[in-house]
């Protein structure tokens, strides 16, 4: 199999060696031939002359002894696909899964983009459970630091991240955002009256979307709102700081992440199958699969 290409890009961009970027490609080629994680069925298709209990213990030294910047992999991705000054549309969610009683848990930043969001960042959360908002600055500052805000065309984001300190954080960065909202959340409109989201939008139809034309107070920041309602009248509100006339169609963008998390379980690489439970090496694991589904999406572009 060709991989001159790769080899050249990872020594250009990440200046890697050639040793150690053949060794990384390798690995990603074994992944890629046998799609799974799994570091026994890694080591078969492991490109060596040595043995397979070698072999194995080999993939096993990489994934705990070869370090990584991960700001260089974020550098090499995003250019991979986009210039210094595209602006593009972040969407930020956790996967999450059980191996015996140890959750894995990952926070990812990915860039929307034909139809599958491209992973950027990640931290892994030792934890159960949502994020907070200290990791929800953290993460979208890695991207900020690293490429700027003026690159942010919007933030997206499911319930789970409607906060007023997300929110007002989001509003002083001068970040735009479009997050999704839970219809009962309380809002305030300039006359101090108060209300729940759901109400504003009562009257709209199925298969119907409108704005709120004005400003109202969430979670004690200023937003818009825009809403719509399914075929089976399912209503979804947005919130946004931008106007928010077209922030249902962009919201759905976020939709590109979960193509994206599932390119990484169980319709792709089965990262559910490793046994890697330590931090530190699933965030390199993380990292060879990101470069992965990253060249063979460019690939196929």
């Amino acid at each position: 199999m060709k991989t001159s290409g790769l080899v050249s890009s990872l020594n250009g961009r990440l200046g890697w060696n050639k040793a150690r970027a053949t060794c990384f490609v390798n690995t990603l080629l074994a992944l890629f031939s046998v799609r799974t994680v799994n570091l026994k069925e890694m080591a078969i298709a492991f490109q060596s002359d040595a043995k397979l209990s070698s072999r194995y213990r080999r993939l096993q030294r990489f994934f705990a002894m070869f370090n990584m910047d991960y700001s260089q992999i974020a550098r090499w991705i995003f250019r991979l696909y986009f210039s210094d000054k595209k602006k593009v549309y972040l969407a930020i969610d956790r996967t999450n899964w059980f191996w015996g009683k140890q959750k894995i848990n990952i926070f990812m930043l990915s860039i929307a983009h034909e139809g599958m969001a491209i992973p950027v960042f990640w931290i892994m959360l030792d934890k159960a459970g949502n994020s907070n908002f200290e990791e929800q600055r953290k993460l979208i500052n890695m991207f900020a630091k690293e490429f700027g805000v003026g690159c942010i065309k919007g933030i997206l984001a499911d319930r789970e991240f409607a906060s007023g300190k997300l929110f007002s954080w989001l509003n002083k960065k001068e970040m735009p955002f479009y997050i999704r909202i839970k219809e009962g959340s309380s809002v305030c409109i300039k006359n101090k009256k108060f209300t729940t989201a759901k109400k504003l939008f009562n009257s709209l139809k199925c298969k119907h979307k409108s704005e709120y034309k004005m400003k109202i107070w969430m979670y004690g920041a200023k937003v818009y709102l825009a809403g719509s309602r399914s075929e089976r009248g399912e209503l979804m509100i947005v919130a946004t700081n931008e106007k928010p006339k077209n922030a249902i169609a962009i919201y759905l963008r976020r939709w590109e992440i979960e193509t994206l998390f599932q390119c990484l379980k169980n319709r792709g690489f089965r990262f559910e199958s490793t046994h890697i439970t330590d931090v530190d090496r699933l965030k390199k694991l993380m990292a060879v699969i990101a470069i992965g589904v990253a060249w063979a999406h460019k690939v196929g572009e």
